[in-house]
């Protein structure tokens, strides 16, 4: 059967997608909602870009290591979004709005859950790098993994069946049609 070792492929591929995703959003859940024992906690970042402007000015290294940190926190979700959903064949910019949208509303749940977070802080930049890294990653790698897929789909299709598959038994018998009475 050759088709139902395809579907088989994606099956256990969304699978994995699934499973990597819950896994990869238990580890950012820890990691940014555990409360910090700090004897004090900067002021929350309610004003775009302020929060990258003030790493900008600690230095080109800390600066990297900040941004990269937002950046890099929610990026696998550009790749496990659309992993997760199984899609071979969708629109590229279709599924990038709603892995981008949907990695948005994960970064804007885990700011407004640390509101109540002892230690954690909310930062509106965070927002906007965490998003930008899951639309980043999205775009370097989904498109190019999905190409790759579909032509592996459409040679295995395209493969003749090998005498004694079930496809080559022959052609279906048909039935004459009968009149229908009066």
């Amino acid at each position: 059967m050759r088709h139902g070792s395809g579907s088989q492929t994606v099956i256990r591929f969304r699978a994995a997608g699934v499973l990597l995703l819950l896994a990869h959003l238990l580890f950012v859940g820890w990691l940014t909602l555990r409360p910090l024992d700090v004897p004090w906690t900067t002021a929350s970042n309610l004003h775009p870009l302020a929060g990258i402007r003030a790493d900008l000015s600690l230095g080109p290294v800390e600066a990297a290591r900040h941004i990269g940190e937002g950046l890099l926190l929610l990026a696998p979700l550009g790749v496990l979004l659309p992993m997760a959903g199984g899609r071979l064949f969708v629109s590229p910019w279709a599924s990038l709005a709603r892995t981008v949208a949907a990695g948005a509303l994960i970064s804007l749940a885990i700011e407004l859950g640390q509101t109540g977070v002892p230690g954690q802080v909310v930062d509106v930049d965070s927002l906007l790098l965490n998003t930008t890294g899951v639309a980043l990653a999205h775009l370097l790698v989904v498109p190019l993994c999905r190409a790759r897929l579909r032509r592996r789909k459409q040679q295995r299709i395209r493969v003749l069946p090998h005498p004694g598959d079930e496809a080559s038994q022959g052609s279906t018998p048909t039935i004459p049609r009968v009149g229908i009475a009066p």
